[in-house]
């Protein structure tokens, strides 16, 4: 205690020399000692109550439990215990609940403002205009089983915008040509690459996969580049990406059932992959390709500037969650939003920044309640999906047909958004 609280040492010295006094060397009154020991504890007895067990506020918020498997397997309800179960379980509870708000809200449950056009003025009509969904995923998903996962959305037009890399678009395609192997994370490079096998983590690409694409995507570019010549046509690339989906024609791939609901497919870095390797090549074959990314940008940003309610899934980090956002800022931010990612916001790196540092940029809006779960992907967005997306098809709720997603703000409704971010203006 004394040398923790040196001034109770001090105190003690100078008492301990004032008591001593007629007592024999190396002695002191037993009194003066009994005194000061008295002292001491009822200065560590007040210190104690009022700041080492200070008294407790009391708790509002939920309890902590997980799921008592004694009730028997329950999935639902295993699920459902995320929320309450804490740390990054309880992230991933939260983020059901924020996918289910995009899914759930409709312009019907906002007010109607007194300069609202007659035509949106109607209970029935407000109920149709719905969140646009935008999903962002890096390529890897589309190399490991996720693919299947991110279909599915495709594939019921659960999602209306989706952006990925190059490795997004052709892995894919890849895969409707020729299979993906399972392998290990630590099988040796040299003797992979003496073996013309490509490791992507624990996933094993043969070259012969990316020979099958260079034969299958070189009489696409072929035809595209007619059509440019001889009929005018500028391709971009989300028009290519369209392209490939038509053209592959195969149900178990992303890209074909894009085609096939009309869903854009963003790729700023279509370049940056195989897609690329075989457009350099085809340049030396047939110069004069052009793919304009000018005209994507401006689809991009127009996606979000005309939507009433955008919720944005970003899996993964890099081009394609800062293109995701970056859209988003043209429309003061996303309205919803989850995160799914393992990087840290100390680098400074976009990919770790948390939802707070976008909401600074006005990527996300400041009354929203964005979600990061920090995790790998392939662990968590399975669950996600069966929570809610699949959930709602599970169960007869899942109705596409007469949505409406871009609907104006009237100027009223712009003065209230506007007051939300500078309340003095």
């Amino acid at each position: 205690l004394s040398s923790q609280l040196p001034f109770l040492k001090t105190s003690r010295s100078i008492a301990m020399a004032d008591s001593s006094a007629g007592y024999p060397q190396g002695t002191q009154n037993p009194t003066a000692e009994q005194s000061e020991k008295e002292k001491d504890a009822e200065y560590l007895k007040k210190t104690t109550q009022e700041y080492v067990l200070a008294a407790s506020e009391k708790l509002t918020s939920a309890t902590v439990a997980g799921y008592d498997f004694n009730k028997g397997v329950d999935y639902s309800a295993v699920l459902n215990a995320y929320l309450t179960t804490g740390f990054q379980a309880t992230n991933l509870g939260k983020a059901f609940e924020e996918i289910d708000r995009m899914l759930d809200w409709s312009l019907a449950d906002e007010p109607v403002p007194a300069d609202e056009d007659d035509e949106w003025k109607s209970p029935e009509v407000r109920s149709k205009v719905r969140t646009k969904i935008w999903l962002s995923y890096t390529s890897n998903l589309i190399s490991s089983g996720l693919r299947e996962s991110l279909r599915f959305l495709a594939q019921h037009s659960m999602v209306q915008v989706m952006i990925s890399t190059a490795g997004g678009i052709e892995e894919d395609i890849i895969k409707c040509l020729a299979p993906t192997h399972l392998g290990d994370f630590a099988m040796e490079g040299l003797g992979l690459r003496r073996k013309g096998i490509n490791r992507i983590g624990n996933l094993l690409a043969p070259n012969d996969n990316y020979c099958l694409f260079e034969d299958w995507v070189t009489k696409i570019f072929d035809a595209m580049h007619d059509e440019q010549d001889k009929d005018g046509v500028v391709w971009t690339p989300s028009k290519m990406i369209h392209r490939f989906g038509k053209e592959i024609d195969n149900p178990e791939s992303v890209c074909y059932w894009a085609y096939r609901n009309n869903i854009p497919i963003f790729c700023p870095a279509i370049t940056d992959g195989s897609i690329g390797d075989m457009l350099y090549f085809h340049s030396y074959k047939r110069e004069g390709l052009v793919v304009d990314l000018v005209r994507d940008i401006r689809a991009v940003n127009d996606e979000a500037m005309k939507a009433r309610k955008t919720g944005v899934i970003v899996l993964g980090g890099g081009l394609v969650k800062h293109h995701c956002m970056n859209a988003n800022l043209m429309r003061n931010g996303a309205d919803f939003c989850v995160y799914v990612n393992t990087a840290q916001e100390f680098d400074g790196s976009d990919s770790g920044a948390r939802p707070d540092e976008a909401v600074s940029w006005g990527k996300i809006r400041v009354d929203a309640k964005p979600v990061k779960v920090y995790s790998e992907a392939t662990l968590v967005l399975p669950l996600m999906i069966a929570k809610t997306f699949a959930a709602r098809l599970e169960r007869g709720e899942w109705k596409p047909e007469g949505r409406i997603f871009n609907k104006p703000f009237t100027g009223s409704e712009l003065e209230v958004e506007k007051k939300k971010v500078f309340p003095s203006s």
